[in-house]
């Protein structure tokens, strides 16, 4: 065991995954810098004692680096996406160059910890499953290619300054305040979901509650210098099984179109075209398409080993908890 972190840095913490390892890191009393773009996602936590909040992009070196004083772990969660209206320099700025710096920065500032938050994505297009921490990357999208590239430069500072590093590869993750979960729970309510082909292809979901479980593991465990631990949940399941377990949950029915592929990736192609043109992120993409059309499925025998991990909540209990925090929301019509 490795001593319990009293003061840590969350980057990307305006979002959803950010936002939930913040509201839980200030429960165990820690002090907590949250920093990203834009906080709003952390209006909920502004008069929690322990918490200070700095809207700085990621890219800015110097006041990134004056963040890290006192900070004794570093959850760097901060990356460039989802965003098509960017070019490729852009994504090699943030998920690359941005993140290596900020790794040298965690280790002059004196922080014991750098965990980074990868992605299984790095994987690319699998052909066989379920893949594990070893099977080989063939990432084929500029976010992908990015992100297997950031691992690497943080490997690399990892080994010129010893800075204790661990790398997590988190799956599909869905939960509370989530976006994309909210988008498609929502498609589904009001019956305009359609399926990408016939709907089979496999998804390996992780609920948010286990994935910061198993960051608050390797955040106290003693790890292998750059350990890398793929995360994710209890059960693996086709995308037409999760539509039908929102849709149940919801009480609608579930007759949803399906479109041939080569129709929605030239439909996505048009989308991405336009958003240029105006400026605004399309409602869909060659990205988001991925989720709808490959298969994946992951060995977490690693993470079992190393951190005790055990995934708790199943799908249907998940999409059940997410349900309910939108009804209490009335974020759900």
């Amino acid at each position: 065991m490795s001593p319990e972190p009293q003061a840590v840095l969350v980057t990307g913490a305006g979002g959803f995954i950010g936002s939930h390892l913040v509201e839980d890191q200030l429960a165990r009393g820690r002090r907590v810098v949250a920093t990203d773009i834009d906080l709003t996602g952390l209006s909920h936590l502004d008069s929690r004692n322990g918490l200070q909040r700095a809207e700085v992009d990621l890219r800015d070196a110097e006041k990134m680096k004056t963040l890290l004083q006192g900070v004794d772990c570093v959850f760097h969660l901060a990356a460039a996406h989802l965003d098509v209206l960017r070019g490729p320099g852009y994504f090699h700025e943030v998920n690359v160059r941005a993140t290596a710096r900020l790794a040298e920065a965690a280790h002059e500032q004196g922080a014991r910890r750098f965990i980074h938050c990868s992605s299984v994505s790095v994987y690319g297009p699998l052909t066989s499953w379920p893949a594990d921490e070893d099977s080989p990357c063939e990432p084929d999208i500029v976010y992908e290619q990015t992100k297997l590239e950031g691992e690497k430069a943080v490997r690399q500072v990892a080994e010129r300054t010893g800075l204790q590093t661990v790398i997590i590869r988190p799956a599909w993750v869905y939960g509370p305040r989530c976006p994309r979960t909210r988008k498609l729970i929502q498609s589904i309510q009001r019956g305009r979901f359609f399926y990408v082909g016939r709907g089979e292809n496999r998804r390996h979901p992780v609920f948010v509650d286990d994935l910061i479980d198993a960051f608050n593991r390797v955040a106290s465990q003693g790890l292998a210098q750059c350990e890398t631990l793929i995360i994710a949940g209890p059960e693996v399941v086709t995308v037409r099984q999760l539509v039908n377990t929102i849709a149940g949950e919801l009480g609608v029915p579930t007759r949803a179109l399906s479109l041939p592929q080569s129709l929605v990736w030239a439909g996505c192609l048009i989308l991405e075209s336009a958003a240029k043109v105006i400026g605004r992120q399309p409602p869909f993409s060659r990205r988001s398409l991925k989720f709808f059309t490959e298969s994946s499925s992951f060995d977490i025998s690693r993470a079992r080993q190393r951190l005790d991990f055990g995934p708790r909540t199943r799908l249907q209990e998940g999409v059940k908890a997410t349900l309910d925090y939108y009804r209490a929301h009335h974020e759900l019509t």
